[in-house]
C-alpha cells in the first residue's frame, strides 16, 4: 500500500502534462487557435479576403513559433488544430483577393 502513501502531484493545468506552468506556450495556444477560427469564419465571406489573408498568416506564424517551442502533447495538438484552421483560412483569403485585393474573385478566374 505504498502507492496510497505518496502525494498527489500538483496540477498546473489542463495543457501542462510534465506538471509544470507554460505561459508562453499556452498564450501562443490560444493565439493560434482564435487567429484560425477568425480565420476560417471569415473565409465564407469573399468581402472580407483581407482580414481573412492577415488573421491566416498571423495565425500560421504564430503556430509555428508556438510548435517549435512547445513542451507538452496538449499543447502541439492543440497548436496543429489552430495551424490547420489558420492555414485554411489564408488559402481561402489569398484566393479570393489576397492582401491588396487586386482581383475581383478568384484568381485567374
Amino acid at each position: 500500500m505504498a502507492q496510497i502513501m505518496r502525494p498527489a502531484r500538483p496540477r498546473n493545468g489542463l495543457l501542462a502534462t510534465d506538471g509544470k506552468p507554460h505561459p508562453l506556450q499556452d498564450t501562443l495556444l490560444a493565439v493560434t487557435l482564435v487567429l484560425g477560427v477568425i480565420s476560417l469564419v471569415t473565409a465564407g465571406f469573399p468581402g472580407l479576403h483581407v482580414l481573412t489573408a492577415c488573421t491566416g498568416l498571423v495565425g500560421v506564424l504564430t503556430g509555428g513559433y508556438g510548435q517549435f517551442i512547445s513542451e507538452t502533447t496538449r499543447q502541439r495538438f492543440g497548436l496543429v488544430i489552430g495551424l490547420g484552421a489558420a492555414a485554411i483560412g489564408l488559402y481561402f483569403g489569398m484566393a479570393h483577393g489576397g492582401f491588396a485585393g487586386e482581383f475581383n474573385g478568384f484568381v485567374g478566374g
